[in-house]
């Protein structure tokens, strides 16, 4: 499928066949998804990357830092995207309207174009629960909600910027039994960085939570992964992630440690599927992947500043 899929977006993605020109890579010698060229994702800061000819329903954007540039992802059906978001959280977690869905994502919700709202925004629509919503600085809100959810033992998740759980944690009072914990990632320089591990630890003495998780997603992509208690990330059946050696960017490997992120998103039809990212990344046997941060280097992106 990745080779088809290439195949028709080395002809029908301008952006994209011009890079593929440029490195020297002739389409039909590609035989193994491994040697399908990755486009940097810096790409969709500077270019409008899209396969095929369309009007946009939605644009993503990226939630980029002071002074650096947007990515923009053209999204051709906006209920095909929440159509993927749904499949791959169902694909690890269970129906989306079996929980209720806390959302703690202040930096997210202050701006337009973000695809994690729109993801959000639906599983509190599909909810059961009533009590789902969304809540910027609301604290005692949110404190007599969990509270009352772990009474009443209703299976709960609480989506959360990075900084915005940290902050919440030093006001809560309670124990989380009944709810899990999912965080998107990000400081956003309201805080100091931590290792997952730090992190993780700190939410488990502050909140007594049984379960930490984790999402994995971009602008860029229209695919989320998601890790488990460990720490490590497990991908939906139609993306793969791969490595690229540091110092040969166009080396593609499907195991190993301290490698550069290659991901393929099949999801990704009408943009560019096949994207070269600037986390580093430890790729396991069993597929899973370990995020340790960024390269060195590389632009600081607003929704994965976490370092391992």
């Amino acid at each position: 499928m990745a080779l088809a899929l290439f195949e028709w977006q080395s002809k029908n993605n301008l952006i994209y066949k011009q890079y593929i020109d440029l490195i020297g890579v002739n389409p039909s010698n590609v035989k193994h998804y491994t040697q399908i060229p990755f486009l940097p994702v810096e790409f969709f800061k500077e270019h409008k990357i899209v396969s095929g000819k369309f009007e946009a329903e939605e644009v993503f954007t990226s939630s980029a830092t002071t002074g650096s540039a947007h990515s923009r992802h053209y999204v051709k059906s906006f209920e095909e995207y929440l159509g993927v978001a749904t499949y791959c959280f169902e694909y690890f977690r269970g129906s989306v309207k079996d929980y209720c869905h806390l959302a703690l994502l202040p930096s997210y919700l202050e701006r337009t174009g973000s695809s994690l709202i729109d993801m959000v925004r639906l599983f509190i629509s599909e909810s059961k629960y009533e009590e789902s919503g969304f809540f910027l600085r609301e604290y005692e809100d949110l404190n007599r909600i969990l509270n009352e959810n772990e009474r009443r033992k209703i299976p709960t998740i609480l989506w959360g910027v990075t900084f915005a759980l940290l902050d919440f944690s030093e006001v809560f009072k309670g124990k989380l039994e009944n709810t899990m914990i999912i965080e998107t990632g990000g400081m956003k320089g309201r805080r100091k960085e931590l290792t997952r591990s730090e992190l993780y630890e700190i939410f488990y003495q502050r909140y007594g939570v049984k379960s930490v998780a984790s999402e994995y997603g971009m602008t860029e992509m229209f695919s989320q992964c998601y890790s488990k208690e460990s720490g490590r990330f497990h991908s939906p059946p139609h993306v793969r992630i791969l490595g690229r050696e540091l110092n040969d960017p166009f080396s593609v490997v499907e195991t190993g440690r301290n490698k550069a992120v290659n991901v393929i998103d099949l999801a990704n039809i009408y943009s560019c599927a096949f994207l070269s990212l600037s986390d580093l990344c430890n790729l396991y046997d069993d597929g899973s992947f370990e995020i340790l941060g960024r390269v060195d280097m590389s632009e600081v992106r607003g929704c994965n500043l976490m370092i391992k």
